[in-house]
């Protein structure tokens, strides 16, 4: 792979990464021209295990506010979050024109109204094939297929050469709305000439070609057949299509159709409104009319494929939902696959679902559901249509951008025109060279309820700390004209040791305290810094010998 800085080329294009090499997530590139640049998405990414109390990360975006004047649009490929779910935070920082397909501007539209910047906000609806001209490259969408409706690739017209980044994608030959990938204009542009390619490598990892969505169709079909009780699916809300195939299921099974779960009831009604989602309103029953209808005549589409602690599934498998309480009977479908890391609280829920009576269907051998990403053999076929001289895998962590590039090498790509970037690292490329050349600022922003960076990882840290650990409160009050105690010292434990069941330790952790502060008064140390530091030094001593354990100590000292 070539890492080496030859020297700069006043024409050329930079493309720069802000977020999604060598993470799953967090989506955004930038792709500049002279005094020209655009955005490519503009995704979150969700927290990792240890990031404690954080509700999202967002990319930095220092580069795009410090070349605002600069950027002529963001440009989305499509509506998952990853690729979209960022852009409320970036458009209040630097507000410029986004284009995308009609039902990834609906999502994108109501994510703005919730922040309440919508109506300050360009929003430009485009269709695959469609050309958007700047004044010196221009920017196309094509037609892909994906996991959710109206997904596009883009090509990014310059005047040396073109770039295609193929968003998210999968080649299906059958889909369920009959839009297949534009395979032919793929090829064309191939035919005339592509500088370079960024494309998906999510499942890079998988052999073969990936599977239509309507074999899905099929399965579900065929498993809701002489079912006595209700049906439940879980699903990404987000996946129009699998969300219509459990729509026609039920319908052919004379089953009403109730949807459950914030984002799945929001994004239902959005794709009805919008004509991506078709079935008729007397099909569409509400949660609160289950109770009116037999339990053989209902499904109900839920959200909670993954697991997720307040989604609606894991609320009926603890049995804490308001509306649907699990029963003997019921066919729980999960039609989607676990999402790495997600295993256990997939495997938890699905451990309460069986308890309660429930039979789960979930493993993937069932074609019960598919991939939304392009396998082994799809991503060799855009490879052989795109001819691309130089070529950059995105989206994915280090182990699938590696392994693409190896697809790439073994397809007889020159080893040398293949770069495996990193987030933040500019690659400049031009007719002659392509070069990995210095950096600008990245990370992630955490956003943690309605702040926004100010979650860094000191607070990770203590957060860390508290969980693990927990938390000792020691409390004095002292006269401030004779120096003396006139109460406590009291402790207070928070998820150290229990109050109650650990009186002796905590009473000659009392004593401990007593002590110091008595040492430090018949000292003459009057600074309540230098005392609260060593209340601090000799508790924490004490109960490391006693507990092996290093909770966090604060000591309070009030003055009267």
């Amino acid at each position: 792979m070539n890492n080496n800085y030859k020297g700069k080329s006043k024409n050329k294009i930079r493309i720069i990464p802000l977020g999604g090499l060598g993470e799953i997530g967090k989506n955004i590139n930038v792709i500049e021209y002279k005094d020209e640049l655009i955005v490519i998405d503009c995704g979150i990414s969700f927290p990792d295990a240890d990031m404690h109390g954080v509700d999202l990360v967002i990319p930095d975006v220092t580069y795009l506010i410090e070349n605002k004047d600069r950027v002529k649009g963001i440009f989305i490929t499509h509506g998952h979050e990853d690729h979209i779910g960022a852009l409320p935070y970036v458009l209040k920082q630097i507000n410029v024109p986004v284009y995308g397909t009609q039902l990834t501007l609906g999502l994108i539209e109501s994510k703005l109204q919730e922040h309440g910047i919508l109506s300050d906000c360009t929003l430009n609806v485009v269709k695959p094939g469609d050309i958007v001209k700047l004044d010196k490259i221009s920017v196309e969408f094509i037609r892909v297929n994906h996991s959710i409706a109206d997904a596009c690739a883009i090509a990014v017209h310059t005047p040396i050469g073109r770039i295609i980044h193929t968003g998210d994608f999968k080649i299906d030959y059958t889909p369920i709305d009959g839009e297949i990938i534009d395979l032919e204009r793929f090829a064309k542009l191939g035919d005339q000439g592509v500088l370079l390619l960024m494309a998906d490598s999510t499942n890079v990892e998988r052999t073969g070609f990936n599977i239509s969505e309507k074999i899905v169709g099929e399965s579900l079909d065929n498993l809701f057949y002489n079912v006595k009780g209700r049906i439940i699916v879980a699903s990404f809300a987000s996946n129009i299509h699998r969300l219509q195939l459990i729509a026609n299921a039920s319908i052919k099974h004379g089953r009403k159709i109730a949807f459950s779960g914030r984002s799945m009831e929001k994004i239902s009604e959005i794709a009805i409104t919008l004509g991506y989602l078709h079935i008729e309103p007397e099909h569409i029953i509400t949660v609160s009319d289950l109770r009116n209808y037999p339990d053989n005549k209902v499904t109900i589409v839920t959200t909670g494929s993954q697991g997720e602690p307040l989604a609606a599934l894991t609320r009926m498998a603890m049995g804490t939902h308001r509306s649907i309480q699990i029963q003997s009977g019921d066919l729980i479908i999960l039609s989607a696959s676990p999402i790495p890391g997600n295993e256990k609280p997939i495997y938890n829920t699905i451990n309460e679902l069986f308890r309660k009576g429930a039979n789960v269907i979930y493993n993937t051998t069932d074609d019960i559901h598919v991939s939304g990403h392009a396998c082994q053999e799809d991503l060799k076929l855009m490879h052989t249509l795109v001819k691309p001289k130089y070529f950059m895998p995105v989206h994915g962590e280090f182990r699938h951008l590696q392994q693409h590039a190896l697809l790439a090498e073994k397809m007889g790509m020159d080893p040398s025109n293949i770069f495996i970037g990193e987030t933040g690292q500019i690659l400049e490329i031009t007719q002659k060279e392509g070069i990995l050349a210095g950096r600008v600022q990245t990370g992630a922003i955490m956003v943690d309820g309605l702040g926004i960076g100010d979650v860094g990882n000191v607070v990770l840290k203590d957060r860390k700390h508290l969980a693990e650990e927990g938390i000792l409160t020691v409390v004095v009050t002292i006269n401030r004209e004779t120096f003396s105690i006139l109460a406590g010292p009291d402790i207070i434990s928070r998820g150290f040791v229990h109050m109650k069941e650990s009186t002796v330790l905590i009473n000659e952790a009392r004593d401990i305290v007593r002590n110091e502060l008595d040492l430090c008064l018949n000292d003459g140390i009057k600074e309540f810094t230098v005392i609260k530091s060593r209340i601090r030094n000799v508790l924490g001593e004490f109960l490391y010998i006693r507990t092996r354990r290093r909770p966090i100590i604060i000591p309070v000292i009030m003055e009267i």
